[in-house]
């Protein structure tokens, strides 16, 4: 099976990911003319819990790709399928025990939370979701170890396709007998999606196995031992980053009472939130994501071989690529908030505010996200869990604090995750810098990034007004204006040699020789 570069994987997983979060506005936009934002608060309610275990289990599919590819990187291809046997055993049982509480567990689990009743349904909804996600999960591992993007990609799009399909399906047919039971219809779409994204990556794993040539494997109880050691450390910090949001269904709505607002008003507020702003600003997250699902088996690969200038060549073009996402897409959803707002749901705009303030902790989420999928690569596998439990720390205090002024209310968790993040992508710069022993070149990853992002939300911002006055049509302008914003900071990227065009073809033919060898 042939590799891929950095950038090549990225921008494939990358742009599945888009797609994927694409159609994923094919799922939020009809559930939220179908329930409101009432409806989508029950949904969203016990969500976190669902992204709660895909953080838990999250630990194992790094695990298993770095390992993977250190098995590939000295030629060891039973020792591929090892791992991969054994991870698929411990995501299982995982996965299992994790539905297997939901189900048992769910009445008791509302009442500790002190969630309103009727989100129960959404929690039974999304109950069987686990076990068929960490299925999926193995073979995804399996393939980025591999250093092939593309069967994860596609998976991405089929999973979200049968959440879409069957998740909207439900909801509409359930919609008669309420809100509330819509609603889990819709969370029973997750499961859906990885039943049919499972499928899939099995048949590309029975062929990548017959290409490998090994039919047999010995039991190697090690092999386990080293997935779990490596794995657990992943999930706590995956953990950590999800308990961020598990904060906020337990403390936004109860705080939100304690504004003076009324349980549907706190309901609303954070339907809002979490099923607005959060999944507009998960949008340029998910290449961020793909970033790093990149990063941790190349970083792997080169620490273990010992190549060490690859090695910081690639922790500067990781930290690069990170900022070339994050600064313009934190400025093209603060400046434009209300034009997306407005394009993506029409009539049920509200919410826009707490989009435009969200948007300032992209850059800090994006840079966590980068420098711990970095540290992971090279083994430290506990200190980006430390700075992330530390910037958890700082959340609680400042949503605990600000949400119940009725000044503030919502914005007061949305000032909490913004610090949490930026105390948290401190921290790992730090340690980063520390363990490689590198410095940075902030004017070349940062500055000259910032530079084009600002020059591009200017011409965005005129490109919007301009065309509003033409058209008259908000959905028209917006479109102009994101699309050119696009083309105008391609150009700024090549212009300003951030990026430039060499660069890439070099590396893609580069990667390209060394496959053909």
């Amino acid at each position: 099976m042939k590799k891929q570069s950095l950038i090549k994987g990225t921008f494939i997983l990358g742009i599945a990911g888009i797609l994927a979060k694409f159609l994923g506005l094919f799922f939020r936009w009809p559930l939220i003319m179908l329930i409101g934002d009432e409806g989508v608060g029950y949904y969203q309610m016990s969500y976190p819990l669902y992204m709660f275990f895909i953080a838990i289990a999250s630990g194992v599919p790094v695990a298993i790709s770095k390992m993977v590819s250190e098995e590939k990187a000295i030629g060891n291809n039973e020792g591929i399928i090892q791992v991969f046997k054994k991870s698929m055993l411990l995501m299982i049982i995982i996965g299992g025990g994790f539905s297997a509480f939901l189900f048992i567990f769910s009445k008791q689990l509302i009442q500790f939370f002190k969630w309103d009743v009727k989100s129960y349904y959404s929690l039974i909804g999304i109950a069987s979701a686990p076990i068929f996600i960490s299925i999926m999960s193995a073979f995804r591992g399996f393939f980025q170890g591999l250093q092939n993007m593309s069967p994860t990609a596609v998976s991405q799009i089929i999973e979200q396709i049968g959440r879409v399909f069957f998740g909207i399906g439900l909801a509409y047919i359930l919609l008669p007998k309420g809100i509330e039971y819509a609603a889990g219809g819709a969370a029973f779409g997750a499961t859906a999606g990885g039943i049919f994204g499972g499928i899939y990556l099995f048949f590309r794993y029975m062929s990548i196995k017959r290409e490998l040539n090994i039919n047999k494997v010995k039991d190697n109880l090690f092999i386990l031992t080293k997935l779990i050691y490596i794995s657990i450390p992943i999930s706590l910090g995956a953990t950590v980053g999800s308990i961020m949001s598990l904060i906020d269904s337990a403390l936004v709505p109860q705080k939100l009472l304690e504004a003076g607002y009324s349980y549907k008003q706190a309901t609303i507020l954070y339907g809002q939130l979490t099923g607005k702003a959060f999944v507009l600003v998960n949008v340029p997250l998910t290449i961020s994501i793909a970033l790093c699902a990149s990063i941790v088996p190349i970083i792997a690969e080169f620490y273990i071989l010992n190549r060490k200038g690859e090695l910081v060549e690639k922790v500067n073009l990781a930290i690069k690529f990170s900022m070339v996402i994050a600064l313009p897409s934190f400025l093209g959803l603060f400046f434009l908030s209300a034009p997306v707002m407005r394009l993506l749901f029409p009539g049920h705009s509200q919410g826009y505010e707490i989009l435009k303030y969200l948007s300032i902790s992209i850059p800090f989420i994006i840079i966590t996200q980068t420098t711990t999928a970095i540290l992971q690569g090279v083994g430290r596998y506990l200190r980006p869990v430390l700075n992330l439990v530390i910037g958890c720390i700082v959340k609680i205090i400042i949503t605990v604090t600000l949400v119940p002024i009725p000044d503030l209310n919502i914005y007061g968790a949305v000032v909490g995750s913004i610090m949490g993040y930026l105390i948290s992508s401190i921290l790992n710069i730090r340690c980063l810098k520390q363990t490689l022993k590198i410095s940075l070149n902030y004017y070349e990853i940062m500055i000259k990034p910032m530079y084009a992002s600002v020059i591009m939300i200017i011409g965005v911002i005129y490109i919007y007004i301009t065309a509003f006055d033409y058209t008259w049509s908000n959905a028209l302008a917006c479109l102009i204006a994101v699309f050119s914003g696009i083309l105008i900071y391609s150009i700024l990227i090549v212009l300003m040699r951030i990026f430039s065009y060499s660069y890439f073809k070099h590396k893609f033919l580069k990667y390209k020789r060394r496959d053909n060898r």
